[in-house]
Order: structure tokens, then sequence, then C-alpha cells
């Protein structure tokens, strides 16, 4: 590895300046909120408002053009993000990881080209995951050369964020021999198809649906091998999970607060005139914005050995790199666990602080805990916790890959 001097690092930038340039798009992306939620609306809109205002270029370091911000500012801004929408750090989610990528990839013209077409709001999304009868461990797209020319040809689903992108980060194998690799493709091809079919009963309005490659064309430059990958990448995309659960806490408190001022009618046990002085009410909103503050301070805290991992790789230490990568592993593991218990907490004990005027669907509060209940789904906790465990007590280092797949099936039962 290279080593680069620290201007062309992101290290970390002033957190009020950056997040003063996007916070009135927030307030924005907050306001359309229940009716996305409701009307199953894709925020095509939204994503073009932060695209343009560079929210896409915050990783990309401040020489190259970008906001050259931390790891943990990151995250800190994606929380801001997910309290006025937690579909769309999701949505990003496959963008910044291929950023994170180029990020960590020694200087060259290519990665100079890539950072180019960031900061000028280029979007990734993602599709790595194959569902149907493909075996765990295997991968069913492929990327061949036809001709002159390389194409991919495959089927993914959870492709999130894909539809409103301009590439897509692709998980595949070479027809040649079957290695595995990434390769970035263009979207707007004819070899491209994507649907908007994915059925959650939260994050709906993640673009998470079905993308079908059929001879799409790949520059030979966009084909990588995925033994280079950055090395953090699963702790990276789970860090996404838990800033999204944090922000759906922050919205919970944030609405529970605002419905209970403004709501009119009491209760004739109650203990006040007006439900905003009632000490019981005071105290469930007080019990959510706790909640609310441990989940940020968790995920905050769990980003903190991913930007550690990147110094290190380019301070030529492999032994704290490595150390690092495995904090990162165990970190954003034991804050999904806490966080995911915190979110949904939340989620559901705003209602106590409320009538029952509160479910009515206009209002859409329930979003909050079927957005945490399907974002603390796609990686079971249970897994997680194993992890952590394994590593507490043997010191067992983590898998860094994880997959998904069809298995062998179970032994029959006994008779």
């Amino acid at each position: 590895m290279t080593q680069l001097p620290p201007v062309a690092l992101s290290v970390g930038a002033d957190y009020e300046s950056v997040a003063s340039r996007f916070r009135p798009i927030f307030d924005r992306i907050a306001a359309g909120a229940v009716e996305r939620d409701q009307l199953r609306t894709l925020p095509y809109d939204q994503i073009a408002q932060l695209k343009q205002a560079g929210f896409g270029a915050l990783r990309v370091p401040v020489s190259q053009g970008g906001a050259g911000v931390s790891v943990k500012q990151l995250f800190r801004l994606l929380i801001e993000l997910g309290a006025a929408d937690s579909n769309l750090p999701q949505a990003l989610r496959g963008h910044f990881a291929f950023v994170e990528d180029v990020v960590n990839a020694p200087a060259s013209a290519e990665r100079d080209q890539w950072f180019a077409r960031f900061v000028r709001g280029d979007l990734f999304g993602n599709a790595w995951t194959e569902v149907g009868n493909v075996a765990l461990g295997s991968v069913n797209t492929q990327v061949a050369k036809q001709g002159d020319r390389w194409v991919l040809n495959g089927e993914k689903y959870y492709s999130t964020g894909s539809i409103f992108a301009d590439w897509i980060d692709v998980y595949a194998q070479r027809a040649e021999d079957g290695s595995d690799v990434i390769v970035a493709v263009a979207t707007k091809q004819p070899g491209v198809t994507l649907s908007d079919d994915w059925d959650g009963f939260g994050q709906r309005t993640t673009g998470s649906g079905t993308t079908v490659f059929k001879d799409a064309v790949v520059e030979p430059g966009h084909i990588v091998d995925f033994a280079r990958r950055f090395k953090y990448q699963t702790a990276f995309y789970q860090l996404f999970h838990l800033a999204t659960l944090a922000g759906i806490a922050r919205a919970a408190e944030l609405d529970a607060a605002a419905q209970v001022r403004a709501r009119k009618r009491i209760y004739s046990h109650g203990n006040a005139p007006h439900v905003s002085q009632d000490v019981q009410i005071q105290q469930v909103v007080g019990e959510i914005a706790a909640w609310a503050y441990a989940a940020e301070a968790i995920a905050l805290r769990a980003a903190e050995p991913a930007q550690r991992a990147y110094e290190a790789r380019f301070a030529d230490d492999v032994e704290a790199e490595k150390h690092f990568n495995i904090e990162a592993e165990i970190e954003s593991a034991k804050g999904q666990i806490v966080a995911t218990e915190l979110a949904l907490r939340a989620s559901t004990h705003l209602f106590d602080a409320l009538g029952a005027s509160a479910i009515g669907g206009g209002k859409a509060l329930d979003r909050h805990w079927r957005n945490a209940r399907a974002v603390s789904s796609h990686n079971p906790i249970v897994y997680k916790a194993k992890l952590v465990g394994d590593w507490s007590i043997n010191q067992k280092e983590p898998i860094y890959v994880w997959q998904i797949g069809a298995g062998p099936g179970a032994e029959p039962a006994p008779t």
C-alpha cells in the first residue's frame, strides 16, 4: 500500500459546517415522509436533492473535491437523515460502500476518475444477493468476454438503491474461471432492467427490488477481484443498519413529543389538565428520548474502529489494520444487538404516551416499528450475538464476508 499524505485522506471535517448544508434538505425530506410511506412513493426527488448537494461525496478527500468527513461523521449525518426518513440511509448504503472501497484503494488514475464521478454526483446502487435455489457460496450472475467486450448476465434481488442510481455495485463471478469479482455496471443501458417489486411491510421506499442483467456492457477496468475489497466492508454495511435504527429511535422521540404537545384530550384518571404536564406521560417520552440517545451513542462509538482501520491501511501498519478490522466487526455486531432492542422499544413505547387516535392510519406512527423491524431482520441478531460470544470466549476472529443461499437440507428425522 502506497502511503498518502494526510491531506489526501478523509480524516474528518468541521461537522456543523458540513451538516448545515444538508439540514434544510433533511427538513424537506421529513415533511413528506408520512405521505411517501402511505402511498409507497419512491424518493426520487429527495435523493436527487441530496445528490445535487454533494451528499454522495462526503467521504471523498478534500484534495479530490469531496467533504473529507470521517466514518463517524458520515454515520452521524446518516442518523440525522434517518430521523427524517429511515428509507434514505438504506437506499444509499450501496453507494457509500462502493465509495469506501475507492477511498481505500491505492492512488491511481482509475481511483481519481471515480472520485471525480462521485463529486459530479454519480450514485451507486447495490446488487449482491440472489434468491431461489442458489447454493450457499454460489452466485449465478456472471461476467464474460463476448467478442471484443465484457458483458454481465444474471438476476439479483434486494438491489437496494439501484433504481435511483447511475451505477450498480454487483457481486458476480468470471465465467472463465469462476473467480469472485465486483463489477461496476452503468444503469442507463438496455442490458439493465430495474423493478420496484420489494414487498416488505417496512422500509417500503428503499428501492430494494429485482435487477436483471442481460448482456449488460461492462468496461474492463470496472471488473475488480473481490479479494481486493476493503476489509471492514461487512462492518461498514452493518453500521448503516445501526445508523438507521438510531434515526428511527430519534424519529419516534420527535413524533412522541410533538403528538403530546398537540394533544387536547385528557383522561379523567390522568395527572394534569393538559397531557403535556402529565408526569407519567413525561416519563414515557423521557424514556424514549433516553433510548434514542443510547442508540445514537452506540452507533457512533461502533463507527470509530472502521476509521482507525482505514487510517492504519495507509500507514502501512498491517497489525494495527487487522486489529481494527476485527474491532470494527465486533463493535458493529455488539451495537446492533442493543440498538435493535432500543429502536423497537422506542417505536412501541410511543403509543403509551398517546391515546387511541395515535393508531390512525393518517399518522403512520406504526412506520417506526415496521421500519425498525425490517432493518433488524436483514442480518439475524442471534448470529451477531454468537459472533461476539465466540470472540469474547475464544478470541475467534470473525468472518469478514457473509453469504446466504440454499443449504444441503436437514438430515431426515429418525424413525
